[in-house]
């Protein structure tokens, strides 16, 4: 559901009308090696960032993960003919881009395991191959909380599929503890939409979050001691309504996300950000002491995106990024030297979305 965060932005990857896929032509591997600078698109305001390179060309590329070892990407694309996004992987020069999920259904956040052999994702695969339909818009601006997601492991090279979550309803937003122990993911699994941690062979699964509302896109720290995580937790009667209704068939309104804490165990929950604003896909810096997120609050219109670093204690965020466009979803590499983030910058087509990477300046 991170891809689906962006699409204030973004128009979401979808089902052509009979479902086959549509094609989206993107350079060979060989082209982003001599295109790898894009220096050119780094504003002189983003001073946390320096030596910025572009690792994809075309298409909606998104969600890229580092490997424990730093040297690969993993992350969602809707290009290369397919309609909705599929799980690929990739050096971090963006060299050897190779599929790595089944190539049907609609995938969601890969995560490498232990020792980069092996992947993590959602997928919608067995419910179909075909893209799972669009989300009614007549309710206004909504995200799909498709029931076909499950969870999934698989080798990196895209065999050897297997099953980790068979609960009814949605199992997805799947990432890793750095010790290589938790998965923790978001599942409707007990009625609504809550955070689980659970062993990565899918065994030993425990309910963190339990507040009436959304709780996603969580992410440990580097001590693999917290979690950071979006919420949005209706109060008033009728927002309860709203979101109960929408649930129910499917749908979730994410036009408020605050950023939140808590002990990896789910105890001590507290709110980092308290904005109003769509505010999400937090990763927590090098050192633990800030989160680097994807947030509107730049924007009155609420339609441009840009990453901003908040201390986990809260305090005024500080901007990073000052694209006039979508800036979303950044990870740290495992030796904090470097930032990977997916951005609108310097697109050649609309919508078009790619994975940037850059060394890292800011607070560690």
């Amino acid at each position: 559901m991170r891809l689906l965060a962006a699409a204030f932005l973004i128009v979401l990857p979808g089902c052509s009308d009979d479902g086959r896929p549509v094609a989206t032509p993107i350079p060979p591997v060989e082209e982003t090696a001599s295109k790898a600078n894009a220096a050119s698109l780094l504003d002189a305001r983003e001073t946390m960032l320096a030596n910025l390179r572009q690792l994809t060309f075309g298409g909606e590329n998104a969600e890229a993960y580092f490997s424990f070892d730093g040297s690969r990407l993993v992350f969602q694309s809707r290009s290369e003919g397919y309609a909705c996004d599929q799980i690929f992987t990739m050096k971090i020069d963006g060299s050897e881009r190779k599929l790595a999920s089944t190539g049907k259904g609609r995938t969601t956040c890969a995560y490498f395991l232990p020792g980069d052999e092996r992947i993590l994702y959602a997928s919608t695969h067995l419910a179909g191959d075909a893209c799972p339909p669009e989300p009614d818009r007549s309710e206004g601006y909504v995200w799909p909380v498709y029931p076909s997601y499950d969870l999934f492991t698989a080798k990196a090279d895209g065999s050897d599929v297997k099953r980790l979550t068979d609960t009814p309803g949605y199992d997805a937003e799947a990432t890793l503890s750095p010790d290589g122990k938790r998965v923790v993911f978001t599942s409707t699994r007990d009625g609504d939409l809550d955070l689980y941690a659970m062993d990565v062979d899918g065994s030993n699964v425990v309910r963190l979050t339990d507040a009436k509302g959304y709780d996603g896109g969580a992410f440990y720290s580097p001590d693999s001691k917290s979690i950071c995580f979006r919420a949005s937790h209706p109060t008033a009667p009728e927002a309860i309504e709203r979101y109960e209704r929408l649930l129910a068939k499917g749908l979730i309104e994410p036009r408020a996300l605050e950023l939140w804490v808590m002990d990896a165990d789910g105890q001590n929950k507290r709110q980092v950000t308290s904005n109003g604003k769509a505010n999400f896909c937090p990763f927590f810096t090098p050192d633990g002491k800030h989160l680097v997120f994807a947030s509107n609050l730049g924007d009155p219109k609420g339609r441009e995106f840009d990453l901003y670093l908040v201390p986990v204690a809260g305090g005024e965020p500080a901007r990073v990024t000052w694209s006039e466009q979508f800036d979303g979803f950044p990870m740290f590499s495992p030796d904090g030297t470097k930032i990977v983030f997916a951005s609108n910058r310097g697109g050649k087509a609309p919508n078009e979305t790619n994975v940037f990477i850059a060394d890292w300046k800011g607070p560690r």
